[in-house]
């Protein structure tokens, strides 16, 4: 039998991870049979196949990632941190698009993260950002 180490029942923190559901690449995969019959028409067409595959490459590589640390915001061409610190707070587009503003007043786009998860946010943070929304509040 297996002894258990502290670390196996230590309490982990939390983690919310925001990204494009995986079900867009069932349409990355439509677009590429679409675009078949017209690529092999003429020469040079098959590059057409280029676009399907950078959708695909931003749908599995674009994300939002919010941890006890800060939150790690993940592009198709790189990557930053943002420690819970050095955000001022948040900016709310009319499309429910979520923006980190910095402390130097810089705005970064947090990728599918929508007005919806500031409550996660806002448990995941662990108290350092309040939850505009009242649903974690304990009042009665």
């Amino acid at each position: 039998m297996a002894e258990e180490s502290p670390q196996d029942n230590a309490p982990t923190a939390p983690k919310a991870i925001f990204r494009v559901p995986g079900t867009a690449l069932l349409a990355v995969l439509f677009l590429a049979v679409c675009v078949t019959p017209v690529a092999f028409s003429l020469p040079g067409l098959p590059l057409l196949y280029l676009i399907p595959l950078g959708i695909g490459v931003w749908v599995v590589r674009t994300r939002t990632t919010a941890d006890a640390d800060g939150l790690t915001v993940r592009t198709v061409f790189g990557k930053r941190v943002l420690p819970w610190d050095s955000l001022k707070g948040f900016s709310l587009t009319g499309k429910s698009k979520v923006i980190a503003v910095l402390g130097d007043d810089t705005k970064v786009a947090l990728p599918a993260v929508r007005t919806r998860h500031l409550p996660v946010l806002s448990l995941v943070s662990g108290g350092r950002l309040d939850d505009p929304s009242g649903q974690l509040s304990e009042e009665e």
